[in-house]
């Protein structure tokens, strides 16, 4: 979709636009591999000064494909958001790294990645699937999605040290 947004809309309209994903682990006959999976499922960000002209683009395309709006006034993303999508991403790199976290007794504490300073946003944690759950708010609505997080023990941390230390 992307790809045809970009074909249909002139490159002077808008800055960039790109598919927001995390970077996690999944375990894949008994190895851990690296995936990536959608950060918000179903949106594209475009960073444009022009949304009515790429809304005018999108809507003589046959696939769906819209500008969100409320009330007929277009939604840009706060300044708020677009500080903490920058600050987990990089532009032209829209993928959000993993973060690694200690366990401590009941304590996860966070100690490499994005999510460092972050802490609050995480609401739960699901340490077989490798993600955590932020809530945090975008375009005014509260939104719940996952970014990648390796909970470790440190045991755990130790040896996967070491086997990067080999490789």
């Amino acid at each position: 979709m992307r790809e045809r947004i970009e074909r249909m809309v002139p490159a002077g309209v808008m800055q960039e636009l790109f598919y927001p994903q995390y970077q996690t682990e999944i375990k894949l006959h008994r190895e851990w591999v690296s995936t990536t999976k959608p950060l918000f499922p179903g949106y594209l960000i475009c960073d444009t000064a022009d949304p009515r002209t790429v809304q005018q683009y999108l809507l003589r395309m046959d696939n769906f494909a819209r500008v969100l709006s409320q009330d007929g006034r277009f939604v840009p993303l706060a300044k708020e958001e677009t500080q903490l999508i920058g600050s987990f991403t990089n532009r032209g790199d829209r993928v959000v790294p993993m973060s690694e976290a200690l366990k401590d007794g009941d304590q996860v504490v966070v100690t490499a990645g994005p999510l460092l300073g972050h802490e609050a946003l995480i609401k739960t944690i699901n340490r077989r699937k490798s993600t955590a759950f932020l809530e945090l708010d975008l375009c005014g609505r509260r939104v719940t999605t996952r970014v990648g997080l390796a909970v470790l023990s440190k045991e755990q941390r130790v040896m996967r040290n070491h086997r990067r230390a080999i490789a």
